[in-house]
């Protein structure tokens, strides 16, 4: 299936709308109401587990097939950097060139 330029960013201004009027409901039928503490609690943990979700789907696909590649490398190295407590820039830098040596290398 094929768009034209017109119909693409008529979808695109159409879901973008959608995706706001959901957001504006949110706050409407909420409100001022608390949540309760168990229900803040889980939606706290949403955008973390979202970007969880997305680094590992990034790392372990190419279009519809499942690869491990260099990319793998890189996140296992910044994972062990993340849980010795390094910098951001350090874990960014050092998965980097992980990924960079594994590619060089095969």
């Amino acid at each position: 299936m094929s768009l034209s330029n017109g119909e693409l960013w008529l979808l695109i201004t159409g879901l973008s709308l959608t995706a706001y009027a959901l957001k504006a409901v949110g706050f409407v039928v909420v409100g001022s109401r608390a949540m309760p503490q168990m229900l803040e609690r889980c939606l706290a943990l949403i955008p973390a587990s979202l970007l969880a979700a997305l680094v590992v789907k990034d790392t372990f696909t190419v279009a519809n097939e499942l690869v491990v590649d260099a990319r793998a490398a890189g996140l296992a190295v910044a994972t062990i950097a993340v849980w010795r407590r390094a910098p951001f820039i350090v874990v960014v830098v050092a998965a980097m060139a992980a990924t960079a040596v594994v590619r060089a290398i095969g």
